[in-house]
């Protein structure tokens, strides 16, 4: 299923089974970040593939201004109807610059990377992240803790949601975790895959070395622990231009 996030993250389906997604622990993770780093008032930050842009408000509400890109028309719909003069939405690719040199803080969380079938697609949209950035700017990347989820994968589960029986299948292949959705709606039978790299910090080191960044700080969960590969379960890494 080449290319799946640009049909998946479109559907209504993809936004009902994450509906739930937890906007405390979203705001709480941003509380911490901006406790960290210590933005000034006038910095601008870039929520690269934002979706409904839950992070890219939170920030906004702590008077930042902020551009979300997402590659879903769908996903831009919906975060825009809180647009603003500080807090834009725009349908992007995240491989393409989009406002070169801009940017004070450029931001890629909850795991919003590893989908392409390329290692040269990878490298493209670090690369875009980083002429985003002004000088000294810097990239927060929030990824799972791949080597965590693969040591504990939960291979299959059922979930409903609003009347719909979502059956959830996991597998490793090929360096790439699986997620098989399937589902049933007006008798009509749908199947859905995700597919995401398994990455690790050397993956990501060498993807943002290429493109000209350091990682100046590495941290393992939403409080912003230090990171420990077979404990943490994110991999959080801020690195500066």
């Amino acid at each position: 299923m080449k290319n799946w996030f640009t049909t998946w993250f479109n559907t209504p389906y993809y936004h009902l089974l994450y509906k739930d997604r937890n906007q405390w622990e979203a705001k709480h993770f941003i509380q911490h970040l901006l406790q960290q780093l210590k933005p000034s008032k006038e910095a601008i930050f870039l929520d690269v593939a934002c979706g409904k842009g839950r992070h890219s408000k939170f920030l906004h509400q702590n008077g930042f201004n902020i551009h979300g890109i997402d590659l879903s028309a769908e996903s831009i719909k919906e975060a825009s109807k809180h647009s603003s003069e500080s807090l834009h939405f725009q349908q992007h690719d995240m491989r393409e610059t989009y406002l070169e040199s801009h940017f004070d803080y450029a931001l890629n969380l909850f795991t919003s990377f590893g989908y392409f079938e390329t290692d040269n697609d990878n490298q493209r949209a670090i690369n875009a992240m980083a002429k985003n950035l002004k000088k000294g700017g810097k990239l927060i990347i929030d990824f799972m803790n791949a080597k965590k989820v693969v040591l504990k994968l939960v291979e299959e589960e059922m979930k409903t949601v609003e009347n719909i029986r979502f059956h959830i299948q996991r597998k490793v292949e090929k360096g790439y975790i699986l997620k098989d959705i399937r589902f049933t709606d007006s008798g009509k039978n749908h199947h859905y895959q995700e597919k995401v790299q398994a990455l690790g910090l050397s993956d990501f080191s060498h993807y943002l070395q290429k493109a000209g960044l350091n990682v100046v700080d590495l941290w393992g969960d939403y409080e912003l622990n230090d990171f420990d590969v077979l404990h943490s379960n994110r991999l959080i890494i801020v690195a500066q231009k």
